[in-house]
């Protein structure tokens, strides 16, 4: 008969596999929502150079925020790293009634959007979105307002703003385009100093470059607060309560606005290499690495920190 010492000691020998079994990630994919603007792409690319090493296997979705709710509901995407609020908030607001998501909270801060401007517009008195409804300031602007593209959150507020004649919009017309495309059209207006009405954030690099200013927005078309947001870290339900050494990798995952400006300005005004940027910052900012990495593993369970650090 099995003495009561060598009797826990084979069960709890017995239990070793089971629990490291029960702490290892359900799965080795990761797919990330990707809406084409810089911020998040960049975001998205040093999440994916810290994962891959792990032993995840990253994909990324070139997805509207509207579509990607949906994909997050329906089980085809696990991660979104631009959960805008309050501009995404109807779609965020159906997918957590659905129970079909979680909130990791925000990822960078001090982020806002709003009715943009071009400093010397500002520096002519236009500060205010009210301002917009007096004929001769509409004239100067061409009753033209420039946006990133079609369906995405942010024109479907303004499309509303002008079906409401918010700020005396009703005969103005939205030019949506890509990023690239509407900051094209901000920089030919600045080399002649011409006024311009754009949808405009930070953190981004136009803010410095174009000395940007967003105008207040008391009618709260971006939102209350004129536009100020939360910048969120979305996960699909079922992936996060699956994976939960990614769940703390995506929980810590965080950046200042300044971090995040950045990089946004190598990759998208310096037009350098995605991968190049992603790797660049990761090598620049080891403290901040290692915050991202506390407590987080590889998929085999070896400390994440030092099978990062060795990754070529």
């Amino acid at each position: 008969m099995l003495g009561r010492s060598l009797l826990a000691t084979m069960m709890l020998t017995a239990l070793v596999p089971l629990t490291a079994q029960a702490a290892q990630d359900e799965s080795d994919a990761l797919r990330l929502v990707v809406p084409p603007w810089p911020g998040v792409t960049v975001k998205s690319e040093i999440l994916a150079q810290l994962a891959e090493p792990l032993g995840y296997r990253v994909s990324r979705q070139e997805l509207s925020s509207t579509v990607g709710y949906s994909t997050l509901q329906s089980g085809d995407s696990d991660v979104f790293l631009a959960g805008w609020l309050p501009a995404q908030q109807e779609s965020f607001d159906a997918a957590m009634a659905a129970g079909k998501i979680v909130d990791l909270g925000n990822n960078v801060e001090g982020a806002r959007m709003g009715f943009a401007v071009p400093g010397y517009v500002a520096e002519a008195g236009i500060t205010r979105a009210e301002q917009l409804a007096d004929p001769e300031v509409a004239e100067r602007f061409d009753r033209r307002i420039y946006s990133i593209e079609n369906g995405s959150t942010v024109t479907d507020m303004m499309e509303v703003a002008i079906d409401n004649d918010t700020y005396g919009l009703g005969d103005w017309s939205i030019l949506s385009s890509s990023t690239p495309g509407m900051l094209s059209e901000v920089a030919g207006a600045v080399s002649e100093q011409r006024w311009i009405l754009f949808y405009g954030w930070t953190p981004h690099w136009m803010i410095p470059a174009y000395d940007v200013q967003l105008l207040e927005d008391p009618e709260g078309v971006f939102g209350p607060d004129s536009g100020g947001s939360d910048v969120r870290t979305i996960v699909a339900r079922d992936y996060a309560e699956a994976n939960p050494n990614m769940r703390r990798l995506l929980d810590q995952f965080r950046f200042t606005a300044d971090e995040q400006s950045d990089f946004i300005s190598a990759y998208s005004r310096e037009e350098r290499d995605l991968e190049d940027v992603a790797r660049e910052w990761l090598a620049e900012h080891p403290e901040r690495v290692d915050a991202f990495l506390d407590g987080v593993t590889t998929r085999d369970g070896a400390p994440a920190a030092s099978v990062v650090e060795a990754a070529p």
